[in-house]
């Protein structure tokens, strides 16, 4: 015998969306659909809740519900089944349908070949279930055995307003009807529905089944099936546009790249409120309606006959692995900070939905408490169920999912434009440093960025300010803003992130060290990021980061595991690791840097070099001027000359040695970075060992501020040739050509002599990329 049942539907949506009446493949299915009413192309992923009788004339159909079904006593008039009662069946399916979700009814499960059919049933039958509106609603069993009435070897089968009937069948098996109104009762044929509409009220809506002999005559009997559609559907930004739109995808899968889809959940880790004593994320309570733009909206849709509602309840859930990741607010119409209350969150796993009467939509704002780490990939999940309170245990019917992903921290090179400036007003034994910061405000002039000094008594002296901290942001389709990474140093200057760029619409995020004092490695001197690059085809648009270690010697300093693992948890920028332990700093700002460029190439990669300085001075020594001395003019340091430098033998043998650290770097460099030698420029330095340790032998060019095309170099106080300093000559021959402007600045006294430069002394918060990182595919 046929079946009244169960087709995939995915090819059924996309035949009947052609034309009415339309034939095409249904995939999953095997075969063709006819659709037996006027059908536009249904809606898709519209989730809802159907609640189903089953009436009947004739003999009491055999159903096979998935899970265990109690059926109450039927009411019996005139031989007729009435819908009197209502039964549960807790074991509904669940399928995925175009990446929508759908429940479907147990209603139709028909048996497999070779399978003895079911037990009968009582003669009244019914389920409540869900289905999604729009998408086919699948039906099985009501015409097999003796569900049909003696005789029947046909069907008509039609439905009400707002229900769509649609028939698959097997065109190599099956002759459609020449009026299709009567369909043959066989295996290769199925009947599919769709309600694309909510009820308004309790069972409007109907299908019904007429079963015919092979003469001509009236039907042998009836089946009517009654339906109440309830539009449930939890929306978030799954298309990343900015706003929260009905989703037609999977809304529980979250994908990468150009064509992905998934909404994003920032950090709620600024300060939006003066009140507030530490970032929103602390809060349980809204201290400013500003902060709500830090969140994710997410729009509950509850539409269906309120009756419904008066024996079931809507509960948002968090799972209790994500419940400390993530909260949730709900907004109540009014705009005091008393309309929102947080509902999910740390201490909230579950939420019984306050559904006014007619309330057809229900607005919710999500925020992130934490940003992805090593035991946390990012991603999060919030439901919504529809739950049967008239039972104890109360029973969930239907549940809808939505996926969040934490947007990453994410850092900025050098190439993208400055917008501030910081720099650390110091005191010490030469007295101020008023000088060097008046120099850092000409720079910060030229390059038209802000200036922000960190006055001494905040930095309690502390000058490295890099150390201290980097500057990156965070980012969703709706909004984005800059969150500072304080590192785990905790010198003079711990509390200035915290207590000072810590404000509205400034994050902050930082990562501790639990049982070990921190190294010098765990400074941020020693944390960098490449410009983009592709390497071997792999893509990198937001460039990868640079951090020293240890390796490849055994032993030594090495960055904090707390650091490198939350890094490589942000997946947008993965980092490289480098050789930096031969320094006695350790920082890989000591012998690299970047610049941006005009060109194709669109920035160099700067290395200390060794090699190229004794060039330069065998160089010059060749043409006559041996006699000429470095640091000639400072006081504080005796004056050596190129043709004494060149005899050291010390200080060549330790430059050398530098030498093949940094060539290590270099092919590290060359091969994780796509690199070739003419991406490189080679910036003349000395070092000399301390022990077993470098230093560098004159202010270290390599260690500069980059603010656009200005670059502010410590000053190496070379020799002088020709009125010249042949150091700075050969660094602008080397980078003006490039379209930069070099801009040498003494920082002997207050920074070289306490082995760091101007890139240690300063920090740059950097424009956002414009690419979004939701584009990319790690």
């Amino acid at each position: 015998m046929g079946r009244l049942g169960v087709g995939v539907g995915v090819g059924v949506q996309r035949s009947a969306a052609s034309a009415p009446g339309a034939s095409g493949t249904a995939d999953g299915v095997g075969g063709t659909c006819r659709g037996l009413a006027s059908h536009p192309a249904p809606f898709v992923c519209l989730m809802s809740w159907v609640l189903c009788g089953i009436q009947r004339k004739g003999p009491a159909p055999r159903l096979k519900p998935h899970g265990q079904c109690s059926a109450p006593t039927p009411r019996v008039t005139d031989g007729e089944t009435e819908a009197g009662g209502q039964d549960r069946c807790p074991g509904w399916v669940t399928s995925s349908r175009e990446g929508a979700q759908a429940a479907r009814c147990p209603v139709g499960r028909s048996p497999g070949r070779g399978q003895a059919p079911p037990a009968p049933l009582p003669s009244y039958w019914g389920c409540r279930c869900g289905v999604s509106l729009g998408a086919p609603w699948n039906l099985s069993s009501l015409l097999s055995g003796s569900d049909v009435p003696k005789g029947a070897k046909t069907f008509g089968v039609s439905g009400s307003s707002g229900v769509e009937v649609f028939v698959v069948y097997d065109p190599a098996r099956v002759t459609v009807p020449p009026d299709e109104s009567r369909w043959p009762l066989a295996a290769d044929v199925e009947v599919t529905l769709s309600v694309d509409a909510a009820s308004k009220d309790l069972n409007d809506l109907k299908v019904k089944v007429s079963y015919f002999g092979q003469h001509e005559g009236g039907a042998l009997g009836h089946s009517v099936l009654y339906l109440t559609g309830v539009d449930i559907s939890l929306d978030v930004d799954t298309a990343r546009r900015g706003k929260v739109k009905r989703s037609h995808g999977d809304k529980k899968t979250w994908r990468w790249g150009p064509e992905g889809y998934g909404a994003v959940l920032l950090v709620n880790c600024d300060r939006d409120s003066v009140m507030s004593r530490g970032p929103d994320l602390t809060d349980s309570q809204l201290t400013s309606l500003d902060d709500l733009q830090d969140m994710s909206p997410m729009v509950l849709s509850c539409d269906g006959p309120d009756r419904l509602f008066d024996s079931h309840k809507l509960v948002l859930n968090v799972p209790f692995s994500d419940s400390k990741r993530v909260g949730v607010f709900c907004a109540r119409g009014g705009n005091s900070l008393e309309d929102y209350k947080q509902v999910l969150g740390p201490q909230r796993l579950s939420y019984d939905v306050e559904r006014q009467r007619g309330e057809r939509k229900i607005n919710f704002f999500v925020e992130g408490l934490a940003f992805p780490d090593a035991d946390f990939l990012g991603l999060v999940s919030l439901s919504v169920s529809l739950v049967d309170t008239g039972t104890l245990p109360e029973v969930p019917l239907f549940t809808d999912t939505v996926a969040f992903r934490v947007a990453p921290w994410i850092m900025t090179p050098n190439t993208q434009p400055p917008l501030e400036l910081y720099a650390c007003s110091v005191v010490d034994s030469h007295g101020p440093n008023k000088k060097f910061l008046e120099d850092m405000s000409d720079l910060a002039l030229k390059a038209n960025c802000k200036l922000v000094i960190c006055p001494q008594v905040e930095n309690r002296n502390d000058r490295w300010i890099q150390d201290e901290m980097e500057f990156g942001y965070t980012e969703a389709p709706h909004k984005a803003f800059p969150v500072v990474f304080d590192s785990p140093r905790n010198r003079g200057l711990k509390h200035f992130p915290y207590k000072r760029i810590l404000g509205p619409d400034f994050g902050y995020v930082t990562r501790e060290i639990l049982f070990a004092g921190a190294s010098s490695l765990d400074s941020f001197g020693n944390l960098d990021v490449s410009p983009p690059v592709t390497v071997g085809g792999k893509e990198y648009p937001l460039g990868r980061i640079l951090i020293g270690s240890s390796f490849p010697k055994s032993g030594g300093r090495r960055m904090t595991k707390v650091v490198r693992d939350f890094l490589q948890a942000q997946q947008v920028q993965a980092p490289v690791e480098l050789y930096s332990d031969w320094l006695s700093v350790g920082h890989v700002d000591e012998f690299l840097s970047f610049v941006p460029t005009s060109d194709q190439k669109g920035f160099r990669l700067l290395l200390a070099s060794p090699s190229a300085c004794l060039e330069l001075f065998q160089e010059k020594k060749d043409e006559g001027y041996g006699e000429a001395a470095q640091f000639d003019g400072l006081r504080h340091q005796v004056n050596r000359s190129i043709n004494e430098m060149l005899a050291d033998h010390r200080l060549r043998n330790d430059s050398l040695y530098v030498q093949k650290c940094i060539d290590w770097n270099r092919e590290v460099l060359k091969r994780e970075l796509g690199l070739s030698e003419r991406d490189i420029v080679d910036i003349p330095q000395l070092f000399s060992l301390k022990g077993s340790y470098a230093e560098a032998f004159f202010p270290d060019m390599v260690n500069m501020v980059v603010l656009g095309k200005y670059l502010g170099i410590p000053k190496p106080f070379g020799p002088i040739i020709n009125g010249q300093c042949c150091l700075e000559e050969k660094v602008r021959s080397l980078l003006e050509p490039l379209g930069l402007h070099c801009i040498f600045i003494d920082d002997y006294l207050f920074y070289h002599e306490l082995l760091g430069e101007i890139h240690c002394g300063t920090n740059v918060r950097r424009r956002p990329f414009s690419f979004k990182w939701w584009h990319m595919v790690p």
